[in-house]
């Protein structure tokens, strides 16, 4: 586990946040720490605590002798959990959660519109 390690982890857990999860702008350069902060929200509370634990272990290999002297097990560790959480999360689940999203919306829509017209109805005294 090398420091190069520790930072090829972060910047993958840090594109898999912001395809999975959003966040990023068109073009921008994604860095772990930016994405904790537009979407950590997003992330259950333990992965978070995980995440900021690699964010500062790639913000500790930044200092060589220091990044020499660290032990990075737990970063290896919180990338593994932070990658198996997000990996799911691919076009096929996000197709379902749109088409899902869409069809409520329109069992709503019909839902408010049926209620209004009954309640014109018994407003006008048809029934």
């Amino acid at each position: 586990m090398t420091p190069l390690n520790v930072r090829s982890w972060a910047e993958e857990v840090a594109v898999l946040m912001a395809t999975r999860l959003g966040g990023a702008r068109r073009g921008e350069a994604i860095d772990l720490d930016t994405m904790l902060r537009r979407r950590g929200g997003a992330l259950p509370r333990n992965l978070y605590k995980k995440a900021v634990a690699l964010r500062d272990a790639e913000m500790v290999t930044n200092a060589p002798k220091i990044a020499r002297q660290t032990d990075f097990r737990a970063a290896a560790q919180a990338h593994a959990d932070l990658v198996a959480y997000l990996k799911p999360f691919g076009r096929i689940t996000r197709m379902q959660e749109k088409a899902t999203n869409f069809a409520a919306s329109v069992v709503f829509g019909l839902l408010v519109l049926g209620i209004g017209i009954v309640w014109v109805l018994v407003w006008q005294g048809y029934l």
